[in-house]
């Protein structure tokens, strides 16, 4: 059932129902800001509205939305991968405005086109974390209302790493190597780690060399080629020779093989749990899907993990005032967020909504926020507007290391170069 058709039609949202005429947006919380004047049409860009799992719920707050508030919102939307670039084209060319889903690593770069609206009177008092709170903001100035905020992490499929008799977490990289081949031992169709090895997803590797000790960027300047980056790539090369991880991968291509019982790990964000469980044959597969600990080089290292979240920004013109209403009901009314968890498996971004039983009772979110999300950071190039360029230039050194065109010390000096130009 659609959420729109559900609980946001029929109950408390009604009650609390946007409006440019109604001071009280949330069933929480009084006293927060409207736009004031008339309610507009506005657009709404959303890269899920691309994807499967996500699209129809999404569709029904945007009609929620439009019923309560008397206006239509006009949707925009791309694959992921396509989606930064063609928002900024849009808005760079004044062609969009109104409200737009983000992954939280973008502020910096849309930020710099300085047309993103300060949601900072629409952020008070609606209970968001801090944590949260910081994560839509962009030297200091709150860009973002933050809609679900996590981590990308290790997610296994328990059946098949019983299968290999692996009945404990890896901790270390030898293990979760040996692990690996283990997995591999289950035959030609199973792939045991779906690690990205696409260019567009080959940023992951960055996490892996902040697992093996480099820090990437440190004073401002890049760390990448030195010996801990080297020996990472050094290492996924390695796996990739031997078929523990597969060529052509990407974060839809491991979603895919995991869903159909065909890779034993991969790497996602929380949100891939429903994705995976949605495409998968096996009615039971979500009782089989187990998050792990990212295996440290050292005992005593803390388990990396990379920041994720998505916020809601809003771009500057016609109908702005509005969008950013939708934004701060869609982002922090309580009925609202917890039923898009209980939906998608998107961890709410308010603290009542997170203290709420559906989120608190949940085994699969628990775990992840304990050995996943608890130890997560941000990717140090996300401070800078081209960060995206500076991910792609390393992800073309270690694609050229992949298909052993370079080796990893060269590719990794190359790599660090082209970064530390970009700054």
């Amino acid at each position: 059932m659609g959420l729109g058709a559900g609980a946001v039609g029929l109950g408390g949202m009604a009650a609390c129902a946007p409006s440019a005429n109604d001071s009280d947006t949330s069933s929480g919380s009084s006293g927060a800001p409207t736009s004031g004047g008339e309610a507009q049409d506005f657009g709404f860009a959303s890269w899920s509205l691309s994807e499967d799992a996500p699209k129809p719920v999404i569709e029904g707050l945007i009609s929620t939305f439009e019923g309560d508030a008397g206006i239509a919102i006009s949707p925009v939307t791309y694959p992921y991968n396509e989606y930064l670039n063609q928002l900024m084209l849009q808005v760079r060319g004044g062609q969009f405005a109104g409200a737009a889903q983000i992954d939280v690593a973008w502020l910096g770069a849309l930020s710099a086109l300085g047309k993103l609206t300060d949601l900072s009177s629409f952020a008070d008092g609606r209970g968001y974390t801090d944590a949260a709170l910081q994560a839509g903001q962009f030297d200091g100035t709150q860009y973002g209302l933050p809609w679900t905020i996590g981590a990308i992490g290790l997610v296994t499929n328990t059946e098949l790493m019983q299968q290999a008799g692996i009945t404990a977490a890896p901790t270390s990289i030898e293990d979760f190597e040996a692990a690996l081949r283990e997995l591999k031992g289950l035959g030609d169709d199973i792939i045991p780690y779906a690690a990205s090895t696409k260019v567009a997803q080959l940023k992951d590797i960055l996490i892996w060399m902040q697992t093996f000790g480099s820090p990437l960027i440190e004073n401002g300047q890049v760390t990448i080629g030195d010996d801990a980056s080297v020996e990472a790539v050094t290492w996924y090369k390695k796996l990739y020779d031997d078929g523990l991880i597969a060529p052509d991968v990407d974060r839809f291509d491991a979603r895919a093989l995991f869903s159909q019982g065909r890779a034993a790990i991969y790497d996602d964000a929380i949100v891939g749990k429903s994705a995976v469980v949605s495409e998968s044959p096996d009615p039971d597969f979500a009782s089989k899907l187990d998050p792990i600990s990212r295996p440290v080089l050292q005992s005593g290292d803390d388990p990396r993990a990379l920041f994720w979240g998505h916020a809601v920004v809003v771009i500057d013109g016609d109908g702005a005032g509005t969008a950013a209403e939708f934004a701060q009901w869609l982002t922090s009314d309580e009925a609202t967020t917890i039923d898009f968890f209980e939906q998608l498996g998107l961890p709410p971004t308010t603290q009542g909504a997170l203290d709420s039983d559906a989120v608190t009772g949940d085994a699969f979110t628990t775990a992840f926020s304990e050995r996943v999300t608890a130890t997560a950071t941000v990717n140090p190039f996300w401070q800078y507007p081209q960060y995206a360029q500076m991910e792609s230039a390393v992800a073309e050194q270690v694609q050229a290391v992949m298909v052993g065109s370079a080796s990893p010390a060269d590719a990794m000096t190359a790599a660090g170069e082209a970064v530390q130009a970009l700054i």
